[in-house]
């Protein structure tokens, strides 16, 4: 989806970045945790979440573990404990795990720089490609553009988007602050593969995954795809719930390729909340796992958070996990939002404390929610109606972004028609980073396609010489779309939002039209 889409939503994530099965659990651990499944239930219907799963562990043991709902809105398959669902950014704690399994073996080291690993790797900007290093990757500081729709909508392998990673310019400084970054975490997972001489996708599948016994987990698409127990994505569309289907993103590698269940990531926390250890083995050495929750750079608490946390004092990201005190209790999290699922994985080390929730529905906030409820039940804090408070959230940020559509609208200029005939904004058109979108006639209608079938856009004219493409694929909204004209009222360039300016490729004589 374009990034254009979820802005709206940039608020409430910012705030809420916080955040069968076991053999026979202990009724006493489990008691705190009466009426979890009634609140679970009603705060989907609220939310409109077809289908969700969720696992707690508490000191090494799985104390709730269970799906609820449906896979897919319409069909009778049911949400249990292994349905497989894309556990998105959540992916990078994984990351950095494996990374501090070969500083463990002395293969890596946090601050070596990313070429002694990856020497074909660069960002614009000289200095910084020659003094990145694998901790700057790690912890979003890098200072560059961020780019998200390189990966997210560009028809580029993992190897492609690392490439074109040289065109992206510095924005905010290098080492001045946080500025989250899946580009520089892909980079992560492949100075991972390049020390391990494997690739990332089998270190963590041997490393970490056969280990743990997370037997279900993939990074492959393809893979979850075909599995007859995996979450179905859902979309809404002007109020409405759609179920849609995986699409493949396995380009985006160790930033948040990986396809688990609530069951196979109860194994993940269990293992980081015994210092590393499981079954007897050492995955991680602690010394390592102590520096992975060590605050690396701040993370600026905003307004909301301030709000609905007044006890917080401090935000921070470590490595490949955020950090900071609910409470007073240390919490260590990470969110995750991609093919419209979103998943929650949160813990309090100093009191063995672990939740994951998975839900299959793009907007949903409700994981987030719950965390906090199961946390605040077995930490014996006073119950807060979290579900109730991120809805109201959400509604209001629903309500601002109905009134900037009102005001875009508004703003539009009545009675113009493009510059142009329709025939003469076809063509190609370039960008560096994104590579080449299409205007083509279709009808006698006009048609933007980039990295065809998922982005293809009707253009609807607004005014002038912009035009508002309504992407075909449900749930990838609308952007706009200006056409800007040279001297020679030649169109000459194409501006697309959340991507950028494209210069018109104009074929050399005796060349063949592209």
């Amino acid at each position: 989806m374009p990034l254009s889409g979820s802005v709206r939503r940039s608020a409430i994530l910012l705030a809420s970045a916080w955040l069968s099965l076991s053999a026979h659990p202990a009724e006493a651990q489990r008691a705190p945790l009466a009426g979890l499944d009634a609140y679970v239930e009603r705060s989907m219907r609220d939310w409109q979440v077809p289908g969700l799963a969720l696992a707690v562990v508490r000191h090494d043991s799985v104390i709730y573990a269970r799906g609820y709902g449906v896979r897919e809105l319409g069909q009778p398959g049911a949400v249990d404990a292994h349905t497989l669902f894309a556990i998105a950014s959540t992916t990078k704690a994984f990351t950095a795990a494996a990374l501090g399994m070969l500083v463990d073996e002395g293969k890596v080291r946090w601050d070596d720089p990313v070429s002694r690993h990856l020497p074909w790797f660069m960002v614009q900007d000289p200095y910084v490609t020659r003094e990145l290093t694998v901790r700057d990757l790690l912890t979003h500081r890098a200072g560059v553009a961020r780019s998200d729709n390189l990966w997210l909508a560009g028809p580029f392998d993992r190897t492609e988007v690392l490439r074109r990673a040289r065109h992206l310019a510095s924005t905010s400084g290098f080492r001045a602050g946080y500025g989250y970054h899946n580009i520089m975490f892909m980079a992560a997972g492949e100075v991972a593969g390049a020390a391990s001489g494997m690739t990332w996708d089998d270190f963590v599948a041997q490393r970490i995954f056969r280990p743990l016994g997370m037997t279900r987990t993939t990074t492959h698409t393809a893979i979850a795809a075909a599995d007859g127990n995996v979450a179905a994505p859902h979309v809404k569309v002007d109020g409405r719930v759609l179920a849609s289907t995986l699409r493949d993103y396995d380009n985006i590698g160790g930033a948040g390729a990986i396809f688990s269940s609530v069951h196979d990531m109860a194994q993940w926390l269990r293992m980081q909340l015994a210092g590393g250890s499981y079954g007897g083995q050492t995955i991680l050495q602690a010394a390592t796992l102590k520096e992975m929750r060590t605050p690396q750079v701040v993370v600026r608490l905003d307004s909301i958070a301030e709000r609905l946390f007044p006890d917080t004092h401090f935000q921070a990201y470590g490595l490949g996990w955020l950090l900071q005190d609910y409470h007073g209790y240390r919490m260590v999290h990470h969110s995750g939002w991609l093919n419209w699922t979103r998943t929650q994985v949160t813990m309090v080390p100093d009191r063995r404390l672990g939740v994951v929730v998975i839900a299959n529905l793009n907007d949903s906030n409700l994981q987030l929610a719950l965390s906090l409820r199961i946390l605040d039940a077995l930490l014996g804090l006073a119950p807060t109606d979290w579900s109730a408070e991120y809805l109201a959230l959400a509604r209001r940020s629903d309500e601002r972004a109905a009134a900037q559509a009102k005001e875009t609208e508004a703003a539009r200029v009545a009675n113009t028609t493009p510059s142009l005939a329709p025939a003469a904004y076809v063509g190609t058109y370039t960008n560096q980073v994104y590579g080449d979108v299409t205007v083509v006639l279709e009808n006698e209608r006009l048609v933007l396609r980039y990295a065809p079938p998922d982005y293809v856009g009707d253009l609807e004219h607004w005014h002038y010489d912009t035009f508002r493409a309504v992407w075909r694929r449900a749930g990838f909204g609308r952007d706009f779309v200006t056409f800007t004209l040279d001297a020679r009222a030649r169109v000459a360039e194409l501006r697309l939002d959340g991507f950028g300016t494209f210069t018109r490729v104009v074929p050399e004589a005796g060349s063949p039209a592209r």
